[in-house]
Protein backbone atom coordinates (compact mmCIF):
# COMPACT_ATOMS: atom_id res chain seq x y z
CA UNK A 1 0.00 0.00 0.00
CA UNK A 2 1.07 3.99 -0.52
CA UNK A 3 0.11 7.43 -0.89
CA UNK A 4 -1.17 8.11 2.90
CA UNK A 5 0.31 8.67 6.45
CA UNK A 6 2.18 6.15 7.32
CA UNK A 7 0.10 4.31 10.33
CA UNK A 8 2.03 0.99 12.14
CA UNK A 9 0.07 -1.24 14.22
CA UNK A 10 1.33 -3.31 16.64
CA UNK A 11 -0.38 -6.60 17.30
CA UNK A 12 -0.45 -9.10 19.62
CA UNK A 13 -1.24 -12.84 20.18
CA UNK A 14 -1.78 -14.33 23.12
CA UNK A 15 -3.56 -17.67 24.98
CA UNK A 16 -3.89 -16.85 28.59
CA UNK A 17 -4.27 -19.98 29.51
CA UNK A 18 -7.80 -19.51 31.96
CA UNK A 19 -5.56 -17.22 33.93
CA UNK A 20 -2.88 -19.71 35.34
CA UNK A 21 0.82 -20.26 35.50
CA UNK A 22 2.68 -22.73 34.21
CA UNK A 23 6.11 -23.03 35.59
CA UNK A 24 8.60 -24.53 33.36
CA UNK A 25 9.26 -27.07 36.02
CA UNK A 26 6.38 -29.52 35.74
CA UNK A 27 7.50 -31.43 38.92
CA UNK A 28 5.98 -27.94 40.61
CA UNK A 29 2.78 -29.16 39.53
CA UNK A 30 1.79 -30.81 41.98
CA UNK A 31 -1.54 -32.44 43.82
CA UNK A 32 -0.95 -30.55 47.08
CA UNK A 33 -0.97 -27.12 44.99
CA UNK A 34 -3.55 -28.05 42.97
CA UNK A 35 -5.66 -29.59 46.11
CA UNK A 36 -4.13 -27.28 49.24
CA UNK A 37 -2.99 -23.92 47.36
CA UNK A 38 0.77 -24.91 48.73
CA UNK A 39 3.01 -22.57 46.66
CA UNK A 40 5.76 -25.26 45.09
CA UNK A 41 9.19 -23.35 44.58
CA UNK A 42 12.22 -24.64 43.00
CA UNK A 43 15.93 -22.96 42.72
CA UNK A 44 14.65 -20.70 39.86
CA UNK A 45 10.75 -20.56 39.63
CA UNK A 46 7.48 -20.87 41.54
CA UNK A 47 4.31 -22.36 41.29
CA UNK A 48 1.21 -20.60 43.08
CA UNK A 49 -2.52 -21.38 42.77
CA UNK A 50 -4.15 -18.15 43.32
CA UNK A 51 -5.77 -15.51 40.98
CA UNK A 52 -3.60 -14.10 38.56
CA UNK A 53 -5.57 -11.14 37.10
CA UNK A 54 -3.03 -8.63 38.19
CA UNK A 55 0.14 -10.19 36.81
CA UNK A 56 -1.81 -11.07 33.92
CA UNK A 57 -2.38 -7.38 33.81
CA UNK A 58 0.78 -6.28 34.32
CA UNK A 59 2.57 -8.34 31.63
CA UNK A 60 0.06 -7.24 28.89
CA UNK A 61 0.68 -3.19 30.08
CA UNK A 62 4.40 -3.85 29.69
CA UNK A 63 3.87 -5.12 25.80
CA UNK A 64 3.96 -2.99 22.90
CA UNK A 65 0.44 -3.24 21.36
CA UNK A 66 -2.17 -1.67 19.53
CA UNK A 67 -4.27 -4.79 19.45
CA UNK A 68 -4.10 -7.37 21.56
CA UNK A 69 -6.24 -10.73 20.61
CA UNK A 70 -6.03 -13.38 23.60
CA UNK A 71 -7.60 -16.63 23.99
CA UNK A 72 -8.61 -18.92 26.63
CA UNK A 73 -9.48 -15.67 28.63
CA UNK A 74 -11.43 -15.66 31.85
CA UNK A 75 -15.16 -13.83 30.91
CA UNK A 76 -15.37 -11.99 33.94
CA UNK A 77 -11.86 -10.11 33.33
CA UNK A 78 -12.59 -8.09 30.27
CA UNK A 79 -12.95 -5.06 31.93
CA UNK A 80 -10.19 -4.97 34.61
CA UNK A 81 -7.60 -6.00 31.62
CA UNK A 82 -8.64 -3.19 29.49
CA UNK A 83 -8.41 -1.17 32.49
CA UNK A 84 -5.24 -2.39 33.53
CA UNK A 85 -3.79 -2.30 30.46
CA UNK A 86 -4.89 1.05 29.09
CA UNK A 87 -6.85 -0.32 26.35
CA UNK A 88 -9.16 2.25 24.77
CA UNK A 89 -12.03 -0.57 23.90
CA UNK A 90 -12.93 -4.15 24.88
CA UNK A 91 -14.58 -6.62 23.31
CA UNK A 92 -15.19 -10.76 23.77
CA UNK A 93 -17.02 -13.76 22.47
CA UNK A 94 -17.77 -16.30 25.26
CA UNK A 95 -16.43 -20.07 23.71
CA UNK A 96 -17.06 -23.26 25.67
CA UNK A 97 -18.36 -23.80 29.37
CA UNK A 98 -19.81 -20.75 30.47
CA UNK A 99 -22.99 -22.54 31.59
CA UNK A 100 -23.13 -21.24 35.45
CA UNK A 101 -20.66 -18.65 35.04
CA UNK A 102 -21.27 -17.06 38.26
CA UNK A 103 -20.97 -19.75 40.32
CA UNK A 104 -18.16 -20.66 38.27
CA UNK A 105 -16.12 -18.16 38.70
CA UNK A 106 -16.67 -17.61 42.42
CA UNK A 107 -14.81 -21.33 42.57
CA UNK A 108 -12.06 -20.50 40.21
CA UNK A 109 -11.14 -17.50 42.17
CA UNK A 110 -11.04 -19.82 45.05
CA UNK A 111 -9.06 -22.35 43.39
CA UNK A 112 -7.88 -21.86 39.61
CA UNK A 113 -5.89 -25.07 39.30
CA UNK A 114 -8.31 -27.32 40.52
CA UNK A 115 -11.28 -25.79 38.04
CA UNK A 116 -8.72 -25.15 34.95
CA UNK A 117 -10.58 -25.17 31.66
CA UNK A 118 -13.74 -25.58 33.60
CA UNK A 119 -13.99 -21.69 35.12
CA UNK A 120 -15.38 -21.09 31.14
CA UNK A 121 -13.32 -19.07 28.23
CA UNK A 122 -13.71 -16.25 25.57
CA UNK A 123 -12.19 -14.60 23.23
CA UNK A 124 -10.98 -10.96 23.68
CA UNK A 125 -10.10 -7.94 22.12
CA UNK A 126 -8.57 -4.83 23.80
CA UNK A 127 -7.44 -2.19 21.71
CA UNK A 128 -5.32 1.40 22.66
CA UNK A 129 -5.89 4.61 21.44
CA UNK A 130 -5.92 6.00 18.76
CA UNK A 131 -7.98 3.10 17.74
CA UNK A 132 -10.93 2.33 18.84
CA UNK A 133 -13.69 -0.21 18.10
CA UNK A 134 -16.96 0.74 16.05
CA UNK A 135 -18.72 -2.36 15.58
CA UNK A 136 -18.31 -6.35 16.59
CA UNK A 137 -19.54 -9.55 15.09
CA UNK A 138 -19.22 -13.26 16.52
CA UNK A 139 -19.50 -16.23 14.38
CA UNK A 140 -19.62 -19.70 16.11
CA UNK A 141 -17.39 -21.91 14.14
CA UNK A 142 -18.37 -25.33 15.70
CA UNK A 143 -20.35 -26.45 18.79
CA UNK A 144 -18.33 -30.12 18.83
CA UNK A 145 -16.37 -31.32 21.09
CA UNK A 146 -16.77 -27.87 21.88
CA UNK A 147 -17.52 -24.66 20.94
CA UNK A 148 -15.31 -22.54 19.06
CA UNK A 149 -16.03 -18.72 18.15
CA UNK A 150 -14.71 -15.99 16.32
CA UNK A 151 -14.76 -12.41 17.72
CA UNK A 152 -14.81 -9.96 14.88
CA UNK A 153 -13.72 -6.19 14.90
CA UNK A 154 -14.06 -3.18 12.92
CA UNK A 155 -11.59 -0.45 14.43
CA UNK A 156 -11.19 3.38 13.44
CA UNK A 157 -8.04 4.67 14.19
CA UNK A 158 -5.85 8.07 12.70
CA UNK A 159 -6.89 10.01 9.80
CA UNK A 160 -9.88 8.00 9.44
CA UNK A 161 -7.99 4.42 8.94
CA UNK A 162 -9.73 1.55 9.39
CA UNK A 163 -8.75 -2.02 10.01
CA UNK A 164 -10.85 -5.09 10.87
CA UNK A 165 -9.61 -7.76 13.18
CA UNK A 166 -10.44 -11.33 13.67
CA UNK A 167 -9.72 -13.32 16.64
CA UNK A 168 -10.09 -17.69 16.75
CA UNK A 169 -9.61 -20.29 18.66
CA UNK A 170 -9.62 -23.28 17.06
CA UNK A 171 -10.22 -26.98 17.51
CA UNK A 172 -6.70 -28.56 19.14
CA UNK A 173 -5.68 -32.09 18.26
CA UNK A 174 -7.33 -32.49 15.13
CA UNK A 175 -5.61 -30.29 12.30
CA UNK A 176 -7.95 -31.59 9.69
CA UNK A 177 -11.22 -29.60 11.76
CA UNK A 178 -9.24 -26.88 12.87
CA UNK A 179 -8.47 -25.95 9.39
CA UNK A 180 -11.65 -25.93 8.51
CA UNK A 181 -13.27 -23.86 11.33
CA UNK A 182 -9.96 -21.65 9.72
CA UNK A 183 -11.35 -21.33 6.41
CA UNK A 184 -14.64 -20.56 7.56
CA UNK A 185 -13.73 -17.95 9.92
CA UNK A 186 -11.18 -16.59 7.26
CA UNK A 187 -14.19 -16.53 4.50
CA UNK A 188 -16.36 -13.93 7.00
CA UNK A 189 -13.16 -12.35 8.24
CA UNK A 190 -12.57 -11.04 4.69
CA UNK A 191 -16.28 -10.82 3.35
CA UNK A 192 -17.16 -8.41 6.37
CA UNK A 193 -13.74 -6.68 6.44
CA UNK A 194 -14.91 -5.49 2.32
CA UNK A 195 -11.91 -3.32 1.44
CA UNK A 196 -10.94 -2.95 4.88
CA UNK A 197 -7.08 -4.17 5.86
CA UNK A 198 -7.64 -6.82 8.02
CA UNK A 199 -5.49 -8.96 10.87
CA UNK A 200 -6.45 -12.46 11.44
CA UNK A 201 -5.03 -14.14 14.29
CA UNK A 202 -5.10 -16.50 17.44
CA UNK A 203 -4.46 -19.82 18.62
CA UNK A 204 -5.36 -21.52 15.23
CA UNK A 205 -3.71 -25.29 16.00
CA UNK A 206 -4.52 -25.33 11.74
CA UNK A 207 -1.06 -25.31 10.36
CA UNK A 208 -1.89 -27.90 7.66
CA UNK A 209 -4.23 -25.09 6.24
CA UNK A 210 -1.20 -22.19 6.20
CA UNK A 211 -0.76 -22.04 2.33
CA UNK A 212 -4.41 -21.87 1.71
CA UNK A 213 -4.96 -19.45 3.49
CA UNK A 214 -2.12 -16.94 2.38
CA UNK A 215 -3.14 -18.23 -1.18
CA UNK A 216 -7.10 -18.13 -1.05
CA UNK A 217 -7.01 -14.69 0.69
CA UNK A 218 -3.65 -13.03 0.26
CA UNK A 219 -2.64 -13.26 4.21
CA UNK A 220 0.81 -12.81 4.86
CA UNK A 221 3.10 -13.59 5.63
CA UNK A 222 2.98 -17.04 5.72
CA UNK A 223 4.16 -18.77 8.99
CA UNK A 224 6.35 -21.91 9.91
CA UNK A 225 4.48 -25.31 9.49
CA UNK A 226 4.99 -25.51 13.27
CA UNK A 227 3.66 -22.36 14.00
CA UNK A 228 0.64 -22.56 16.31
CA UNK A 229 -0.29 -19.36 17.41
CA UNK A 230 -0.13 -16.56 14.59
CA UNK A 231 -1.50 -13.31 13.34
CA UNK A 232 -1.73 -12.75 9.57
CA UNK A 233 -2.20 -9.25 7.91
CA UNK A 234 -4.38 -8.80 4.42
CA UNK A 235 -4.28 -5.08 2.59
CA UNK A 236 -1.49 -4.70 5.01
CA UNK A 237 2.93 -4.29 4.83
CA UNK A 238 4.67 -6.47 6.83
CA UNK A 239 6.87 -4.11 9.37
CA UNK A 240 8.07 -6.88 11.87
CA UNK A 241 6.56 -10.26 11.28
CA UNK A 242 4.88 -12.15 13.78
CA UNK A 243 7.84 -13.32 16.08
CA UNK A 244 7.39 -15.02 19.81
CA UNK A 245 8.73 -13.28 22.20
CA UNK A 246 10.91 -14.77 24.85
CA UNK A 247 9.60 -16.59 28.33
CA UNK A 248 10.69 -13.14 30.17
CA UNK A 249 7.75 -11.83 27.97
CA UNK A 250 5.25 -13.37 30.49
CA UNK A 251 7.53 -13.76 33.54
CA UNK A 252 6.95 -11.90 36.88
CA UNK A 253 9.05 -11.87 40.56
CA UNK A 254 7.71 -14.17 42.40
CA UNK A 255 7.78 -15.04 46.55
CA UNK A 256 11.81 -15.80 47.74
CA UNK A 257 13.39 -14.44 44.36
CA UNK A 258 11.41 -16.75 42.25
CA UNK A 259 10.21 -16.05 38.99
CA UNK A 260 6.66 -16.65 38.22
CA UNK A 261 5.67 -17.74 34.28
CA UNK A 262 2.46 -17.15 33.31
CA UNK A 263 0.43 -19.20 30.82
CA UNK A 264 1.25 -22.28 28.99
CA UNK A 265 1.90 -20.03 25.73
CA UNK A 266 4.08 -17.80 24.04
CA UNK A 267 2.99 -14.16 23.55
CA UNK A 268 3.40 -13.73 19.64
CA UNK A 269 4.04 -9.58 19.02
CA UNK A 270 4.37 -8.32 15.34
CA UNK A 271 4.03 -5.09 13.38
CA UNK A 272 1.77 -4.05 10.48
CA UNK A 273 2.13 -0.74 8.00
CA UNK A 274 -1.41 0.59 7.69
CA UNK A 275 -1.50 2.81 4.73
CA UNK A 276 -4.46 4.84 3.40
CA UNK A 277 -5.28 4.05 -0.31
Amino acid sequence: MSGGPRIVVGALTWNIFHGLDKPPDPSLMTWRARLLRVTETNATHAHVNRPLLAEFTAALARCRWDVALLQEAPPRWLAALARGTGARGAASALTARNLGAPLRGWLADRNPHLMDAWEGGSNQLLVRAPWRIIETRRLTLTRRPERRRMLWACLRGPHGARLAVANVHLTAHDSAKSGREALLAAEHAVAWARDDPLLFGGDLNAPDTYEKLCGRFDFIPQPDPKTIQYVFGRRLEVIGPPTELGPEARELPAPSGRRLRLSDHPIIAARFDHRRD
